[in-house]
């Protein structure tokens, strides 16, 4: 390491704890060099893999790279995904700008380096996996954890410490555009599976970050930025749990805030959330990182501040640590209000002590420390392995939600007809922080970068006479296309219809960050296309690829609506394979939803989370009963469920042991997501009328029968009750097993006997399942 200081090197001697290193370190540090370690710089590899240049853009600064690091640097912000550039190219020139970030300053302290990493290192010729809505759709935190395991050590080996992900927003109203990110809208589905994507990451070495702490997903009307208007006992019981899980079970090291204010304070200001619950509460000692520009948005957007200085002062004492992407309130202006006494020099070393501390264990502050990675020539970022594990995901991941005479799967030798605007577009397959979708359509010269088939494509295989027209654009108002689209579906056996998004940011798109909805009716004209198409009377076979539910009302499930309907999310990059797969009759299809379909496209916003009066009443107008409910999904075999069992009593202090038979008794292997639901009838404050309490996925040959034992612990059932502290309540529940949250299969009445007890944030987080062949 080239530092400079040779006065005191305890803060490199690898043989002391970290605290004793970053406690040698800090005291030699000037006022501007501690300040230039909370901050980072927005910078684009340079092709030639030569180093790295300033991004530039309205909202961030001209300066030059070297001035920007002569005091040395926190973090260096995507290298990788600004613009395009070959995978080893732009490893050869993030190590280029290391050794100019070790030379220029007087410390030697490389940067950490991050990146987006949501659906794959958002990386030119990364693997782009499937979004969260597919994680949460598959029901399988393994199989996501090894995602992220591949994510992380792609991203480890280009010389990236820290990713950008999971988003562990619990979805709250569907035409939020972001809602393609989040996993779902039950917190213990988002935990669970939240929880295994961080533990991957993590365990491959990369700093993971939960996004967006908290209360992001509630905004009013489903806005991007929006005010949330949520009481605390909702941000408790559904919001904050799944950070409580990452953070405790996957062993998250960083956590970034939330553009939102609740309760009219902005959540990069909030002392209470910050501090008082994530630090001195939950005991988290990692580092908070501000959303992109979110300090400055105090002052642009809140209107809390009246300039930098006025935004880094409640940021800064609420336990912000590293302002992203680029020094601006953290900058001069911080500097200038600690000269000025208006904010206290502990704070900086505060925020300071755990960015050095993070840097220690990541290496970053060691002797022999190396800019380039090892074997940096042999950079694969979309190797067999990582193809392999999308594809699992995308099969596991599609959902059959409708299927009447049995036109799915597929007959070999049918005449086919492939119809809609997403049929033949590979970015129809992607979420908006995969790379192609969130940088490359900025780039079209340089192509997608993989090889994405679409569902045209991947179809064709199978049915090489495959008719083709899109019907329509996926936004607009013309209709031209769409007799033609309906005349070629009255000539076929059947039509395949794919409807959905085109992912994008900021308006470029249907769905995605800055892409919100205001109804939850199909974009553009497709409901037109839908409904041409129906009007044939050739079976048609729905196809969504979409980043949110739309409305399915009884014109598309109905008698005389769709035959069959797919939704398949964002499946990334092999999905047009897994969704041919599934249509063709491969593939079994064992996707549940994560996220309840509406049958109302205004009827928003709605989720399964709803006590008794969101519920379908004779009180008011609107029913809000879905079309198809959170956990649904058929198969193409027959699984039948029997013996729910369960003892009588439950110690509110104690685990409950509950089971259930599920039997294949069809033809052909499947796989049963059996559901736990808990239905508990009177409480001290209202309570959904049922919440998922455990899960599993049961595969099962024709023929085979399994035993599915949960042990629930009682912890399961607390909430936060009617003076606010979070109680397991003696009283009568039941514990209830569904193939969704309406379709239930068994129920054990139980009755949870002992005291009222109070539990924290150290109360058992996890039901355990267990399946035995019988």
């Amino acid at each position: 390491m080239g530092s400079q200081v040779n006065d005191d090197a305890r803060w490199r001697d690898q043989e002391r704890s970290t605290a004793e290193r970053v406690d040698a370190l800090i005291p030699l540090m000037t006022l501007e060099e501690k300040v230039a370690q909370l901050v980072g710089v927005w910078v684009g590899a340079d092709a030639s893999g030569g180093g790295v240049a300033p991004y530039q853009s309205e909202m961030v600064g001209g300066a030059s790279f070297r001035t920007l690091i002569r005091q040395g640097l926190g973090q260096l912000t995507r290298p990788f995904g600004t613009a395009p550039i070959d995978p080893v190219r732009g490893a050869r020139s993030l190590a280029a700008a290391q050794e100019e970030i070790v030379a220029a300053s007087r410390f030697g302290i490389p940067a950490q380096v991050h990146e987006e990493c949501l659906t794959g290192f958002a990386a030119w010729r990364a693997t782009a996996f499937p979004a969260p809505l597919c994680w949460g759709a598959a029901f399988d935190p393994d199989l996501v954890g090894q995602m992220a395991g591949h994510i992380g050590r792609a991203m480890r080996a280009a010389g990236v410490h820290q990713g950008l992900a999971p988003v562990l927003d619990v979805t709250r109203d569907y035409r939020w555009g972001r809602t393609e990110e989040t996993i779902g809208e039950d917190p213990y589905l988002v935990g669970t599976v939240g929880a295994a994507y961080v533990r991957g990451l993590e365990d491959a070495g990369v700093v993971a970050t939960l996004k967006h702490f908290a209360g992001y997903s509630a905004s009013r009307g489903g806005r991007n930025h929006a005010p949330v208007s949520m009481g605390r006992r909702e941000l408790a019981d559904v919001i904050l749990p799944p950070f409580e899980m990452a953070l405790r079970l996957g062993g998250a090291r960083s956590v970034m805030n939330s553009y939102a204010e609740i309760d009219g304070v902005p959540v990069a200001g909030d002392p209470e959330l910050l501090t008082a619950l994530l630090r001195d509460e939950w005991g988290f000692t990692g580092t908070v990182v501000s959303d992109y520009f979110a300090i400055r948005f105090l002052e642009s957007l809140h209107g809390v501040a009246a300039d930098g200085a006025e935004a880094a002062a409640p940021a800064l004492p609420a336990c912000i640590d590293v302002e992203l992407p680029n020094a601006d309130a953290f900058g001069t202006p911080l500097i200038e209000a600690v000269k000025s006494g208006a904010v206290d020099e502990s704070l900086i070393d505060r925020a300071l002590r755990r960015v050095l501390a993070q840097k220690v264990e990541l290496g970053l502050l060691d002797d022999g420390w190396q800019a380039l990675p090892d074997r940096v020539d042999e950079l694969d970022l979309d190797s067999p392995d990582s193809q392999d594990v999308a594809l699992r995901l995308a099969r596991q991941s599609i959902v059959l939600l409708h299927n009447t005479g049995g036109v799915l799967p597929l007959a070999s030798g049918m005449r086919v007809a492939l119809v809609g605007p997403v049929a033949d577009d590979p970015i129809a397959m992607l979420g908006c922080y995969s790379f192609p979708a969130h940088v490359g359509v900025r780039h079209p010269e340089q192509g997608l970068g993989l090889d994405i088939p679409s569902l045209r494509e991947a179809l064709s295989r199978s049915y090489p006479d495959l008719a083709y027209a899109p019907g329509c654009d996926i936004t607009g108002d013309d209709t031209s296309g769409i007799a033609e689209a309906a005349a070629l579906a009255a000539g076929s056996d059947v039509c395949v219809l794919a409807v959905g998004d085109r992912a994008g940011l900021f308006g470029r798109g249907t769905s995605g960050e800055g892409c919100d909805a205001t109804d939850l009716h199909l974009p553009g004209v497709q409901g037109d296309l839908v409904r041409a198409v129906l009007a044939t009377g050739t079976p048609v076979v729905l196809v969504l690829l979409a980043g949110r539910p739309y409305a399915l009302g009884a014109e598309i499930t109905g008698a005389a609506g769709a035959s069959a309907i797919l939704c398949g999310f964002f499946p990334g990059q092999r999905g047009g394979q897994a969704l041919t797969e599934v249509l063709t009759g491969e593939v079994n299809p064992s996707g549940r939803l994560p996220v309840s379909v509406p049958r109302d496209a205004g009827g928003v916003p709605a989720t399964y989370l709803a006590p008794p009066l969101g519920r379908r009443t004779d009180v008011p107008s609107v029913d809000p009963t879905p079309a198809f409910p959170f956990g649904h999904g058929l198969s193409f075999t027959t699984l039948a469920w029997r013996d729910a069992s369960g003892p009588a009593e439950w110690p509110v202090d104690g685990d409950v042991h509950v089971n259930v038979t599920v039997a294949n008794t069809g033809s052909r292997a499947g796989t049963e997501v059996v559901q736990l639901y808990l239905h508990d009838p009177v409480a001290q404050v209202t309570r959904p009328v049922v919440r998922l309490v455990g899960y599993a996925r049961v595969a099962l040959s024709p023929g085979e029968s399994a035993r599915v034992t949960f042990a629930v612990p009682a912890d399961a059932a607390s909430f936060t009750g009617v003076r606010g502290r979070r109680v397991v309540e003696p009283g009568d529940v039941e514990l209830r097993f569904g193939r969704s949250f309406s379709d239930i299969e068994g129920t054990v009445p139980l009755r949870l006997v002992g005291p009222e007890r109070e539990v924290g944030h150290g109360r058992r987080l996890l039901t355990y399942s267990t399946v035995e062949t019988l």
